[in-house]
């Protein structure tokens, strides 16, 4: 085992001083500036940000999708720049898109869940039994035979994320994966990456831009202009009310209220932020 391999055991990604730019025209603009950031493994990362604060082109960099243009990304100690590591990089760290038709390979549920360990060179036999159990911890076995163009949005998704799990990831980057559906379908989809976080330990990295996403997580990192600017725990970081309105974001309505009762002589926690918290809160305040 190497130095580096001993420094990140108990961070399965680490991004030492990361930089990537894009070039347009005759500008060039910085997606990642300079940013540090390490995920301990089997925790719920959410990474909140608007449109073009680099939370997507982070998500690319934690399985090499993209590489860095200055500073380093390690995977399990592997550096992503090795391109000899990538296929085993992928192998740890399986990506979720936005879009779960761009995903679709097959015209049966079951065959486009084995896509992704047929690729691997995985045995028929042990194909079959993770695609039956990626089917069953996202709720999908029954819809095994079905064709995936006729399932909704959030069941299409579902089979996406059976799809990542077939092949044994230790970590799960999803990057924007409700964003096309309605709010059942979000609804279902989150439900399911919690629970594939709580009940098999794998580490889930989500990056949103909604932010009610983002409460239950074990941590919350808010990216703006390609450098993170908050990073902590959601009922920490949310407090920051005003803080979080300059970059342009929402906070929980459940801290809004709160926030609104304070101003008008209140003294209520900012960090309640499930209905039953901020109704104890409230209701502890007024008797």
């Amino acid at each position: 085992m190497t130095g580096g391999e001993r420094k990140y055991m108990k961070d399965i990604i680490v991004a030492e001083n990361l930089t990537y730019t894009y070039t347009s025209g005759e500008s060039i603009d910085a997606a990642l500036d300079n940013l540090s950031l390490s995920i301990e493994e089997g925790s719920f990362v959410a990474v909140l940000g608007h449109n073009g604060s680099g939370k997507s082109t982070l998500a690319k960099h934690m399985n090499a999708i993209l590489l860095p243009a200055g500073g380093k990304v390690y995977v399990s100690g592997m550096d992503t720049s090795d391109e000899s590591l990538t296929i085993e990089i992928r192998r740890q760290v399986g990506m979720v898109f936005q879009n779960p038709d761009n995903q679709m390979v097959s015209n049966v549920v079951e065959e486009d869940v084995a896509f992704g360990p047929e690729n691997l060179g995985i045995a028929p036999d042990e194909i079959r039994k993770r695609v039956d159990e990626a089917l069953k911890l996202v709720g999908m076995y029954e819809f095994r035979t079905h064709a995936p163009h006729l399932l909704s949005g959030g069941q299409k998704q579902r089979i996406a994320i059976a799809g990542i799990i077939a092949m044994r990831p230790r970590c799960i980057v999803l990057d924007e994966p409700t964003a096309m559906l309605d709010p059942m379908g979000r609804a279902e989809v989150i439900k399911t990456i919690h629970e594939l976080n709580r009940n098999q330990g794998i580490t889930v990295v989500l990056i949103t831009h909604h932010m009610e996403e983002t409460v239950e997580a074990d941590r919350l990192v808010v990216m703006k202009d390609g450098k993170i600017v908050a990073d902590g725990k959601p009922s920490e970081v949310f407090t920051r009310v005003d803080e979080m309105k300059a970059f342009g974001l929402d906070v929980p309505e459940t801290t809004e209220l709160m926030y609104a009762l304070n101003k008008e002589g209140f003294n209520l926690p900012l960090d309640a932020l499930s209905v039953e918290e901020c109704a104890q809160a409230i209701y502890s305040v007024l008797s």
